[in-house]
């Protein structure tokens, strides 16, 4: 498998550092208020890289953290903290919105078919690690006490832009809307590792330390946990690209500073999921959330389906006549996997190595989820029996994570259920699509025209002209299709 590393800016062979497990650290959320969509395509195309690694052979250990702490409004630790920000605005306590959003949370990457990882930690569960690495970057030179904080001394790195080579003069105070100096910082780049009451006094959560009562900085929460759990020896790192600077860099310097060796060999960056005006976030205001497409009447599926067909590498635009394509294409897919017939058939071994060569190819292609999309297409068209094809399908669905055998079978089920309920007369699509709506007003056509209420009839046929239906009568029942 091929990956492309944030860190080289090319694609890479991807080769554990050992092959009896993968080390996989992924950013979990700040739960301080529901995920956007936005934030969930990062999770969905994290799900995929895990399975896709599994689907290899490969054994992988998964860890995410919680912030239920320390995560200020700017990531460059300016504002307040998110955390404390969610309690007043709900007038609740901090451990009661972190419980409820971690919550909310999971409940949505269960609608998106999202794997839990294998270990969750909240960041408010391993202060005693935080600290252990605080204390020996002090011991080491390589952070500072200044105006009650502590902090990273980014001057002892050799290089600290590991990521790309960023404008300085673009960086600087004053020059980003919305960072503010921070005159205890010896340089600017210099990050807290540890806030005190000089910060802050009215933190909610708040830890005796060595220096003084406070509480952690964001950035040494994913470094302390992702080596409490994985060790010294990193696979692969992932984020949403708004994590590469300052989060992942600032990560990078403290852990390698306090191991004393490299640290983690692979970095993902999933790109953002913009709306027409930008960039989807929750600051704007624009934001909508798994639930909210629920209601609207989407299958969270279609979602993840909408996140596959683009290239984690590439910005994806939202807008509702994208994701209305997408829940289409979702329910051809599955009508067309209900027509195939389940049976004790032989498996075509021949069909599934040729079919599975492609899936694979595709996969590891840096994760072209579109081509591997565009390989269910291929197991459909294939000349082989139906019970291979299925056996294809919930192969590849391993990784796509579609539920397309699960549908299908609800669509068979429910299409026989209305072939009783309706007698004899057939309701057919030529392009395979199930539309409850269209197939209703079909079915009412009919029964008006047995009552030869012919009036009545025509006027349902109008209707669904109007609609972009075309509606061909044939012996025995109809036949549909979109104009």
């Amino acid at each position: 498998m091929y990956l492309y590393n944030s860190l080289s800016h090319k694609k890479e062979l991807f080769q554990p550092n050992s092959p009896a497990i993968v080390k996989m650290y992924t950013c979990g959320p700040t739960v301080y208020h529901f995920a956007h969509i936005g934030n969930l395509r990062t999770y969905i195309m994290e799900d995929v890289l895990e399975k896709a690694l599994r689907y290899e052979g490969y054994n992988v250990k998964r860890v995410m953290n919680i912030t239920d702490v320390g995560h200020l409004s700017s990531d460059a630790d300016t504002g307040e903290d998110k955390m404390l920000k969610g309690a007043r605005r709900e007038h609740k306590t901090v451990l009661e919105i972190a419980k409820f959003y971690t919550d909310a949370f999971f409940e949505d990457c269960r609608k998106l078919n999202i794997k839990r990882p294998d270990v969750v930690q909240p960041a408010t569960g391993c202060i005693d690690e935080y600290i252990h690495m605080v204390t020996t970057l002090l011991d080491k030179g390589y952070a500072y006490l200044s105006g009650g904080n502590v902090y990273f001394d980014t001057s002892k790195l050799e290089k600290y832009y590991v990521f790309n080579d960023h404008d300085e003069e673009d960086l600087a105070v004053g020059v980003r809307e919305g960072v503010e100096e921070d005159t205890n910082k010896r340089n600017k780049n210099d990050f807290v590792l540890w806030f005190t009451k000089s910060k802050f006094e009215d933190q909610a959560l708040k830890w005796d330390s060595p220096w003084g009562v406070g509480y952690p900085g964001w950035h040494i929460e994913c470094s302390g946990i992702s080596l409490k759990y994985l060790g010294e020896d990193l696979d692969i790192h992932c984020g949403g690209i708004d994590n590469a600077f300052p989060h992942h860099t600032n990560e990078i310097a403290q852990s390698e500073s306090y191991i004393g060796h490299h640290w983690c060999n692979y970095w993902m960056h999933v790109m953002h999921l913009n709306t027409t005006s930008g960039k989807m976030s929750k600051s704007k205001g624009e934001f909508l959330t798994v639930s909210l497409l629920e209601q609207k009447g989407y299958d969270p599926l279609a979602y993840r389906l909408f996140c596959l067909q683009s290239h984690y590498r590439k910005n994806l635009v939202f807008t509702w006549e994208n994701l209305d394509n997408a829940m289409g294409t979702y329910q051809k897919l599955i009508a067309k996997i209900a027509a195939l017939k389940p049976s004790n058939d032989p498996i075509d071994d021949q069909a599934v190595a040729a079919l599975r060569e492609k899936f694979n190819k595709a996969l590891g292609n840096d994760l072209n989820t579109s081509l591997g999309i565009t390989a269910l297409y291929d197991v459909l068209k294939y000349q082989t029996n139906d019970a291979t094809k299925l056996y294809l399908l919930d192969d590849f669905d391993k990784v796509l994570s579609l539920d397309l055998l699960k549908k299908a079978d609800e669509a068979r089920k429910k299409a026989a259920s209305a072939k009783q309920s309706g007698g004899d007369y057939n309701i057919i699509s030529e392009t395979g699509e199930q539309d409850a709506d269209v197939e209703a007003k079909i079915r009412a056509r009919y029964e008006a025209k047995k009552a030869k209420n012919f009036a009545e009839a025509d006027r349902i046929r109008d209707e669904l002209k109007a609609a972009g239906v075309e509606l061909t009568d044939i012996p025995g029942g109809a036949k549909w299709n979109r104009a």
